[in-house]
This record gives C-alpha cells, structure tokens and sequence, in this order.
C-alpha cells in the first residue's frame, strides 16, 4: 500500500518538523566548528561553544508574546543560541511577524559557520511566512558598544535597542590596566572578568522591558570583585528564572570547563518580582530537573550591602535558610576582624627554610590542617618557616590563639569551609606566619581567646554552614568578604560552645548535635532537620560507593532512589529499613515528601534509566518479584530490595556492616545468577538464521518476535540479521563482522535502532524502529541514522513499526518521510511514506 499524508496532517505538524529540522542541520554545524577550533585556540580567548541542549534550554527561557523580535547574540560563534531562538519561535502558536537578529563574532574561522546557521534560519522561517533579517558584525562587542554609548551618531546605522539578548559570553580575567578594563570602566563597570563586560554591554542595548538570558559562572553571585557589577544588574534588571547545573565537568563536555555555571532569565526594570523561579540539574540533557519558586528577599537579602545572590535549589535548602536565620550577629558585633595570611612564598623565596631553625619562626600552610587543629610540623616538601628579619617582620603575627579557615576548595570536596584552631601553646614562638592560601579571624591582629576560637570552629564545621555557604558561593574561593557576609551565634552562645569541645576535636555528627543543641535548641531526630536529611542522603551515597557503584551513580538521585526503595525516613535508624514494592512515581513522592526534594513528573524514565537499571544489574534490587512475567517497560513494573542486600543495609553504621558488606560482596555474583535465571524461564524465544535467541518478556520485544517471524520472511527473504536489541540488554544479537564487511564502524555508545538487516538480494542494510513506549523515526531519528551509518557502502532503508494501528495513530503526524511503516496486525501491507512512485496501479 502506497500513501501520502494529507496536506491537513502536514500543516498540523508543519511547524514542528520544520523546528526540528533547523535544530538538526544547525547541530551538524557546530559539530564541524567544534572540530575545527582546538582547545588551544579557544582558551586564550576564552571562548567555549554553546552545545545545542544548553542552547535549547536557554532559549526555553525566554517569554515571547511580541509581534517583533530583534535579538542580539553577542559572541555568537557558531550560531547556536540564536538558531535555538528561532527554532523555539517556529514552534510558537502565536509566531512573530517579524524577526531580526545582530550578531557580533570576532573569530574569522566562525564567521562561514555562522552565515551557515543563519541561511538555515532563513529558509525555515521563510517555510513559515516569518518575515527574517540578520546582521552580522565580524568585530568586538565591547569596543563597539563603547563607540555607540560614547558617540551616538554612530549608531545611526547599527541597532541599538533589541527586544531580547542570550549571551554566552568569553570568560577570562582581565587586568586593571587592560584595554578591556579600560573601556569597560569608561562605560561605568569595574570589573575583574570579561564576562561580566559582556553582560554588561548587552543589557545597555536592551530596550525597556527586555529580555537578557545569559548563561555565565556562578562567580558573579559573591565575593567583592563582582560587587559594583552586582549593583549594576540588580537595579536595572529583575531576576525571574535561574538554572543551575549541578556538575561542573558535564555542561560544556567538550571543553572541560571547571567553572560552576549558571543560566539567568531577567527583565529589564528597575523593580524586582515578588518571587523567582530556580531550577537545577546535573547538565542540559538530563531530564531530572528540581524546580522551585522562592521569594526575591530570600535570593537577594534585602539589607546586604554586598547584594550576594543566594541560588536555593529546592525545599532542603530552603530549610538550610531557614534555620541560618536564628543567627544574625556580624563579625563587626562579635568584635572580630578577618584576613587573608600575609605570606605570599614565591615572593619571599630567600626568607623561606625547609624546617624551623634558630632565627626563624613557623609558617603554617593549609597542609598542616588536622582534624580541627594544627599539626606542627609536618613531613612535607613545603618550606614550614620563614626568617625573622626587617623584611619579613610585617608579615608576621603574635604567636595567639586564632581561627584559620582554607581559602580554596571546590563544590566536589566534602566539605567547603574548613576551619581549624591555631593553639599557641603547641608551639614555642614569639610570633608566626599564615600563608596566603589561609584566612583567618583575629581581634585588632591579636589573638583570641581560646575558648572561642574552639567555639567559632566548631561553627565554621558545621554542616549547617557548609551547605548554606554552598548556596551563595559558586567558585573555588573562601574568601574574607564571604566570611564577613556570613551571620554568626552571639559570643555568649560561640563561648557556650566552645566549652564542648576539648582536645581532640569532636567528629561531624557530634558537631551537628552540638549546633542542634547547644545553638538552635532542636533534636538531632527532628524529621524536618534539613542536616539531618542531607547527612542520610549521604550515608545512602557512601553506602552506594561501598558496593562498588561508577561514579556516575554516586548522586543525590540514586541516594534517594536507595532510601525510597527501603521506605527509610531520615530521622530512622537503618535497622528500620524495610522491603516494600515501589514503582517509580512512588518513589519520586517518597522523595518529595520524606527529603524535600521535588523533581519534575517527566523525570521518571530517566531515574529509571539512569540510577533503577544500574541497580537491577548490580543485583541489589529485583524487577517485578510479584510477576516476574510482567514486561520490564510496564507502567506496573515495581521494583524491591533483595533480601540479602537488605539484611546487610540493615546493620550499616554497626559493629556488624564491614563483616556484612564483605559476605554480601562476595555472594553478589551467585544471587545475579539465581535472579537471572528466574527471569530466564519468561523469555521469547526466537529463531533467527543460524541461531536461537531469546528476549525479556513483554513491551517491544513482543513486536520484534512479529517482526522477525512475520516481516522478515514476507519484505526481506533471505536476508541476514545482522543486529537484534532488547529491552534489558542493548545487544541481544550482534554480527559485528558484518557490518564491519559493509564498510559500518558502530559507535556502541550511539542509539542504535531496533533490528539491523542486510537484505542480500537487493543489497539493503534496512534498520526497523519497534515502538511501543518510544517515537518513530522521525525527521531528527532519521538524521541520527543516517550519522550513524554514514560510512555505510550499501543504501539505507529505514521502517517503523507498530503493533496496530492505535498505536501508529499516535505517531502518525512525526513519521519522516521517504520511510515506511509495517503495522504487525496487517503483516502483509507497507504503508510507504513518499518516495519516486507516489501514483501507480495496484497489481
């Protein structure tokens, strides 16, 4: 059978596919630019590409609701974020009348790949009656911005006032006397970071109310360097949306940029909205994303002088505010001062010794932190003291009691802020020298006394401070201003705690009980104790790690999953973990109701993709115990803890769990292999040529026996199936060789379709699609193949099949055509989706 869509199905999908084509050609030409530019090249210029998720998700961002878009992209290199722009603005209901786009990019080996994206642009809104202009700049942004706000009759033949602004700007530091810094401060910015420039810049072309999206470091939210920056953006836009990627190594992959990096959506007008919307997740591509919306007062305090944005991801952090504000004294009230250790060793290289001798006086060094206090000295290659003379004497201070904290760490360390006490009695010297990778807390530049230096310690350790210090600061720095932006106990209650602690200092959770007791008069057992919560989050992790799990499964979300799957509450002793049947919805309200953590309905494939399947393959939980018949992709597929692992779980933080955790270790083989084999017994089997096969029970794998037995006789006689997948095990059968033979090199990694088929007497490599739960091959999925098989020397046909016709109905208006489809409860028909022969007799 031979069909053609009809002209209404078309327009009802017009829209989408011409979206979705755009996206996929403009992917094509960032790959090719990425590819062309080395990393060497980039760093200088501190230029990163904007991958096309990213691009999407920001351009997502953005409301529009006007008859004429005019967008600037300033450093738009490839083109990405403008193309994503547009391609949001094709799916619109309500579509502009009218879009132009400037473009500033000053690299030439990006300009060809930029006219590249916008011809694209071009043709798809020309598809969709959009009348579209764009302009491109091949010179700096931030000079020409100088030149059009210094001299206006300039700007008579360049846009000056644009609706909406995305940005991806460089990122590098720039020195006080730099062009740059010169010219931004002409404008009215003193900055330490090109970024910063670039925003900057941009919002002063926006016209009133318009729309910024940038995505940047988190820096810019603390510390003084952003500070006159901060005060800039805050009173001339309103935040409404902020994105934050939890993972700093996976949002630009291909560049392995380390900044912490946020999106932000604002609105430019001077007064800020009642609340803003925050959201996270792990990268661009991942669907578990946390969202919330919290009052503008509690990102942006409304008495901070210093206006540090506070970035609250969800309930558990709000709880973490919450509990910061039973404390309000400054250092100034406590009568304390902070700074940074004086000594800077490269510079004072010939006043430096390996190890103390006469004439000389300690220096103390990060590396000589020890379980709260100080151990001196110590077998390490640095140089542990420093000459006592006329040019070190103003680096020196009086050997007195003090607080030391670290001034660099990153989000991935267990902890942020690690302070320790500097007690003078431990060491015979009249004087001493903190280096300048230290902070620390002083009275005038004396010391304090010992008992609250114990106490501050102890405050700084906590986990409390920890995670609120989290919530505002996004880089590798703990430095003073943060420290003098903090709220602390008074100094009766820092007194108070100091008592508690001797000489050895107390373990974390004996210091979080000290903080719930001695500071905020709560129960360590509180259920709504947000230490409490995150410090089970954390033992379910390092359980997670105990049991061998990669990396990538060392999470917050499979920390959860764990918890949800045992129905343990975080104020429950482990001895109380149960067994209970969970499916994934449950789980996720377990999540929200017992962790504060709430994530998006959409997010259930992927917790069961990425953190149930990798359980269900370490055997730590089983699938469907009740009916082990059940397909795995069931909507009531309910997943349980093994008996054994829960026995083990059971005595975690016990005399019992390293004897535990070691037997279970060892029989975790043979219980995979008896839990294997009573999935075995429910399995298809199929006869493909030369071999017997078999399938895990239900969902697509009862369409792919229907394809093999029924299609593949009918549609492709003696022809060899190269590749059969399955819905537990990517490659359930897999002739490599053959392909290889075929010219094919397959990336394992990549989404493979269902059956691969080498269709001999017409020498075809056909590539069949089953959908039962996920789409057809669509415009995009057609494009994935064909990157996938590009090498191939034969010619690619490409089938989509269904079960009925139901279910064909559904995906009907997304099937791509010069395809066909195969509808198993009419095994004899093709429906054929264009292609040379659109009119023909029926023989």
């Amino acid at each position: 059978m031979v069909i053609n869509k009809s002209k209404s199905l078309t327009v009802i999908n017009q829209d989408k596919s011409i979206s979705k084509n755009l996206i996929n050609q403009v992917n094509l030409i960032h790959l090719e630019a990425n590819h062309q530019i080395q990393q060497s090249d980039k760093s200088p210029k501190g230029q990163f590409l904007t991958p096309l998720p990213i691009a999407r998700l920001m351009a997502n961002m953005f409301d529009f609701s006007l008859p004429k878009i005019s967008l600037l992209d300033a450093g738009a290199g490839s083109g990405s974020l403008l193309a994503a722009v547009v391609a949001e603005l094709c799916q619109l209901q309500k579509k502009p009348k009218y879009i132009h786009i400037t473009a500033y990019e000053i690299d030439p080996l990006l300009i060809n790949f930029l006219q590249e994206t916008f011809e694209c642009c071009h043709h798809a809104c020309n598809q969709l009656g959009i009348d579209f202009t764009y302009k491109i700049y091949h010179s700096d942004f931030i000079e020409s911005v100088v030149n059009l706000l210094e001299y206006p009759l300039f700007a008579h033949s360049i846009r000056t006032e644009f609706t909406h602004a995305i940005l991806n700007p460089p990122y590098y530091k720039i020195n006080s006397q730099s062009k740059y810094r010169l010219l931004l401060r002409s404008i009215g910015l003193e900055t330490t970071n090109i970024y910063t420039g670039f925003i900057f810049a941009a919002i002063k072309l926006l016209t009133s109310n318009g729309q910024l999206v940038a995505i940047t470091p988190r820096s810019f939210c603390n510390g003084s360097y952003f500070r006159d920056f901060r005060q800039f953006f805050l009173e001339n836009m309103a935040l409404d949306k902020i994105h934050l990627f939890d993972s700093r190594q996976e949002v630009f992959t291909d560049d392995k940029i380390l900044q912490e990096t946020v999106v932000v959506h604002a609105n430019k007008q001077s007064k800020q909205l009642d609340n803003i919307l925050i959201s996270s997740s792990v990268n661009a591509e991942d669907d578990i994303i946390l969202s919330h919306q919290i009052p503008y007062t509690d990102v942006v305090y409304p008495n901070d002088s210093e206006k540090f944005i506070h970035i609250i991801t969800d309930n558990l952090s709000q709880k973490v505010v919450e509990q910061i504000k039973h404390f309000y004294c400054t250092i100034q009230d406590l009568g304390l001062n902070v700074s940074t250790g004086k000594v800077v060793d490269f510079r004072i290289k010939s006043y430096l010794r390996i190890n103390r001798e006469e004439g000389t006086v300690p220096l103390i060094y990060p590396t000589h932190f020890n379980d709260g206090y100080i151990s001196y000295p110590k077998n390490t290659k640095k140089c542990q003291a420093i000459v006592l003379a006329k040019e070190t004497a103003n680096l020196l201070i009086p050997n007195e009691h003090y607080v030391l904290i670290k001034r660099f760490s990153t989000k991935e360390e267990k902890k942020r802020v690690v302070a320790v006490v500097y007690d003078a009695t431990k060491i015979d010297t009249p004087s001493i020298g903190f280096e300048n990778h230290l902070n620390y807390f002083h009275q005038q530049g004396h010391g304090l006394d010992l008992i609250l230096a114990k106490g501050l310690t102890a405050y700084f350790n906590s986990s409390l401070v920890d995670s609120f210090f989290r919530l505002f600061n996004g880089h590798t720095q703990v430095n003073a201003t943060d420290l003098r932006c903090l709220k602390y106990p008074t100094l009766e209650q820092l007194y108070l705690l100091g008592k508690h602690i001797g000489t050895e200092f107390p373990k974390q959770s004996e210091i979080d009980k000290l903080i719930d007791t001695v500071l905020l008069n709560m129960t360590n057992s509180s259920e709504n104790n947000p230490i409490v919560i995150k410090a089970r989050i954390d033992e379910a992790i390092e359980i997670l790690a105990a049991l061998g799990f990669p990396r990538k499964q060392l999470n917050e979300r499979s920390g959860l999953t764990l918890l949800a799957l045992l129905d343990l509450k975080s104020h429950e002793p482990w001895i109380s973990a149960k067994a209970p049947l969970q499916g994934i919805t449950p789980m996720m309200e377990f999540m929200e109701k017992q962790y504060a953590k709430k994530y998006a309905p959409n997010t259930r494939e992927t917790v069961r993709r990425q953190t149930v399947h990798q359980f269900i393959d370490a055997g730590l939980i089983v699938v469907n115990p009740d009916n082990i018949e059940r397909p795995i992709n069931s909507p009531k597929t309910v997943y349980q803890i093994e008996d054994s692992a829960l026995e083990m779980l059971r005595t975690f933080k016990t005399d019992e769990w390293d004897k535990n955790l070691q037997t279970y270790l060892a029989s975790i083989e043979t219980l995979k292999t008896k839990y294997a084999q009573e999935r075995l017994k429910a399995r298809i089997e199929v006869n493909i040529p030369g071999k017997l096969i078999t399938l895990s029970p239900g969902g697509q794998n009862i369409l792919i026996e229907k394809i093999i037995n029924d299609f593949c006789p009918r549609f492709t006689p003696n022809s060899s199936i190269i590749y059969v997948g399955d819905t537990d095990e990517k490659f359930a059968s897999f002739e490599e060789s053959a392909l290889s033979e075929l010219g094919i090199k397959i990336d394992t990694h990549g989404k493979m379709p269902d059956i691969i088929i080498h269709f001999q007497p017409k020498n075809w490599l056909v590539l069949i699609e089953a959908v039962t739960s996920h789409g057809p091959i669509d415009a995009k999925r057609k494009t994935e193949l064909e990157s996938l098989f590009r090498n191939s020397k034969i010619p690619l046909v490409m089938v989509t099949a269904f079960l009925n016709r139901k279910a064909m109905k559904e995906y009907l208006p997304e099937i791509s055509w010069e395809t066909d489809v195969w509808v198993a409860e009419d095994a004899t028909h093709l429906i054929h989706f264009n292609g040379e022969n659109l009119l023909q007799i029926y023989q």
